[in-house]
């Protein structure tokens, strides 16, 4: 059991997101096809999530939401279907990437079928997939613990003044969450899913809404901004 002096703060943060935006829709349900999460997962590096919605729209028009059809693709014509994510060549590559990984363990269900720390370790060892994309591919895809950290956390919780201090280094704000929360995949799950929803309707990066935000009571940074990394 995961239980440390930030417990208590951790969990009360996450009723009130909860609470805030149970209602709201999430693009990973648990009934998400994996390979579709996987895509996701890579072609959301540095864009909007409505971006990405429109390169899917694409490849599913296109009948390449599946590993061996889009395997077959030429190159050319991967980059057209995902040029709404933008840096549309750099991540057709990826993928190129991601691909030849799955082939190399003889299908996407036996990639996702590793153990945790094996997947993971295989896909950072993958060009074009950091410690984000791969935390997000072992969470909501192969539906194992994982704990992603991204802009938005830091953000929201530097805002807070909850977490490490002056330091946006990836595996050191990964180690103070997963130190303090339970290790439960679906805890992990939602729990990021509603931090970015939380950073795009109310704790913005700029004009935050703190009015309709029932952590602002407990919030430094409420209507300014401050803390933000």
């Amino acid at each position: 059991m995961n239980v440390n002096e930030h417990t208590p703060a951790l969990m009360e943060i996450y009723r009130r997101l909860e609470t805030m935006h149970a209602r709201r829709g999430w693009h990973w349900w648990p009934d998400a096809d994996p390979f579709e999460v996987c895509v996701g997962a890579i072609l959301v590096q540095n864009t909007a999530w409505s971006n990405v919605e429109r390169a899917l729209a694409l490849l599913r028009g296109a009948g390449a939401l599946d590993p061996g059809t889009m395997a077959a693709l030429p190159p050319g014509r991967v980059e057209e279907l995902v040029r709404p994510s933008g840096q549309y060549r750099q991540k057709a590559r990826k993928l190129a990437a991601f691909l030849s990984l799955v082939e190399a363990q003889g299908s996407l269900e036996r990639l996702l079928a590793l153990p945790a720390s094996d997947l993971r370790e295989r896909l950072l060892a993958t060009w074009g997939i950091g410690p984000e994309t791969a935390d997000a591919i072992v969470v909501y895809a192969a539906r194992q613990p994982a704990l992603v950290i991204d802009a938005y956390t830091q953000r929201i919780f530097s805002r807070l003044g909850v977490g490490p201090a002056h330091t946006t280094d990836y595996d050191e704000w990964q180690r103070f969450f997963v130190a303090a929360l339970e290790p439960d995949r679906d805890l992990w799950a939602r729990y990021h899913a509603l931090v970015v929803m939380h950073a795009k309707h109310l704790c913005r990066k700029t004009r935050p809404r703190c009015g309709e935000c029932l952590l602002a009571d407990r919030c430094p940074g409420r209507d300014t901004g401050e803390g933000v990394p």
